[in-house]
């Protein structure tokens, strides 16, 4: 029988063990780790969820529809939009297509004018009829040019989409491919945003559930530290022991495949950031959407989590995350009274002395780099090398639906060419 061993247990190596088992392929995934999902996971700290940095589904995902199970998952979903919050005031920006309530209060928003928010508009239903195909193919450039050659204000720009897709991209200069800006675009446009109500994690269990019944063997606290090639076998070394397969997966984080494969178009150049859980005894009064930092970016947003998901959190807490771009030199608690300040400011009228700090992830590489032309040089799923593979979103786009894409590209080439 065909063996194939994965080397990691995020959503591209679950994904590539899940499709290789269903076709009869016998799949042994090693993963170095306690559990699964590399960076989506969820741990449980007094009573409170909390994911490894602030994370969401878009329900549009191609591929995450159609490899998630979304009714199992009993997703939560957020309200359209978000709070554009500056010193001494907060309004609404929101979709009035998608929720009425709103008209009003978006058309009378000063934050941004009438003809950015009729561009945006118009945008909307551009891009809802581009096929996904056709928005990573031909010229590229950043998001900043291609919002300014469309006429949209500095204003518009700087107030609203540099926070928003700070929020997205980690990058508040909006120096992004403007692929990826079409892309989740459509996707906010035409789907939805959500949370599971057990966390992020739930993801990766799933995607792991769904491997082990098709047949795949998973690994935990053992991972790969190397691998090699002997003819048509591939090699692999896994806690000083050496194991013979057909092929190799490799859907290990970037910097490691790099250095298991030898591939140099993998992407390393990473954007980091520092998400901070903050218990609160009072709601922030915002519903179900994300405050975005209108003045500066310390911190980029706030996002009232167990306002959107209420099993976050105990029944008598709120829960808010707050995420700083890059990798902050501050301590943890100077961090958090950051976010205390903004919230005070943001709120005259309350105070914030009660705002506890729970836990903080400083996560150094959240998304790998995506410039303008990042596409055109991104590595495939085969690697050169006979029998070694690489599945993970590095060969497609920094997402959590190209990590799931990946994965499935991946299975189909091993298949075939085994």
């Amino acid at each position: 029988m065909t063996t194939i061993v994965v080397a990691g247990a995020g959503l591209a190596g679950l994904v590539a063990a899940r499709h290789l088992a269903e076709l009869g392929v016998d799949v042994h995934v090693f993963e170095r780790e306690d559990e699964a999902g590399g960076r989506v996971r969820t741990r449980e700290k007094g009573g409170f969820l909390l994911d490894r940095g602030f994370q969401v589904l878009f329900t549009e995902y191609p591929a995450a529809k159609r490899e998630l199970d979304y009714d199992e998952l009993d997703l939560r979903y957020f309200s359209p939009g978000a709070v554009l919050a500056r010193p001494g005031g907060r309004s609404v920006l929101a979709d009035p297509l998608r929720d009425p309530k709103t008209v009003f209060e978006s058309a009378t928003n000063r934050e941004v004018s009438l003809g950015d928010k009729i561009r945006t508009l118009r945008l909307r239903r551009e891009l809802a009829r581009k096929p996904n195909r056709e928005i990573f193919d031909g010229d590229d450039e950043s998001i900043e040019e291609y919002l300014h050659k469309r006429g949209f204000s500095e204003q518009f720009r700087t107030r609203f989409v540099g926070p928003f897709y700070g929020g997205i991209t980690l990058d508040r200069s909006l120096s992004t491919s403007k692929k990826v800006f079409e892309f989740t675009f459509k996707m906010l446009s035409t789907g939805r945003t959500a949370i599971p109500t057990d966390g992020m994690g739930a993801i990766s269990e799933q995607l792991a559930d769904n491997a082990r019944k098709a047949g795949a063997k998973i690994e935990f606290g053992n991972g790969v530290s190397a691998v090699e090639t002997d003819g048509d076998e591939a090699k692999i070394e896994v806690g000083g022991e050496t194991i013979t397969a057909d092929a190799v997966v490799v859907a290990t984080d970037p910097k490691s495949a790099r250095e298991l494969t030898g591939v140099d178009s993998i992407p390393t150049d990473a954007r980091g950031c520092v998400t901070q859980y903050l218990p609160h005894d009072a709601s922030l009064d915002t519903g179900k959407r994300i405050l975005l930092n209108v003045a500066d970016d310390a911190p980029n947003e706030i996002v009232p989590l167990s306002a959107v998901a209420p099993e976050y959190a105990p029944d008598d807490r709120e829960l808010l995350s707050a995420t700083f771009l890059g990798t902050s030199e501050k301590s943890d608690d100077e961090l958090a009274e950051t976010v205390r300040g903004t919230l005070q400011a943001w709120y005259p009228e309350r105070t914030f002395s009660n705002l506890e700090h729970l836990h903080t992830d400083r996560i150094e590489f959240a998304q790998f780099a995506q410039p303008p032309g990042v596409f055109d040089s991104l590595p495939s799923n085969r690697t050169g090398r006979k029998s070694v593979y690489l599945a993970g979103e590095f060969t497609e786009a920094s997402s959590l639906n190209a990590a799931m894409e990946s994965g499935r590209k991946a299975a189909r080439a091993v298949y075939e060419d085994l």
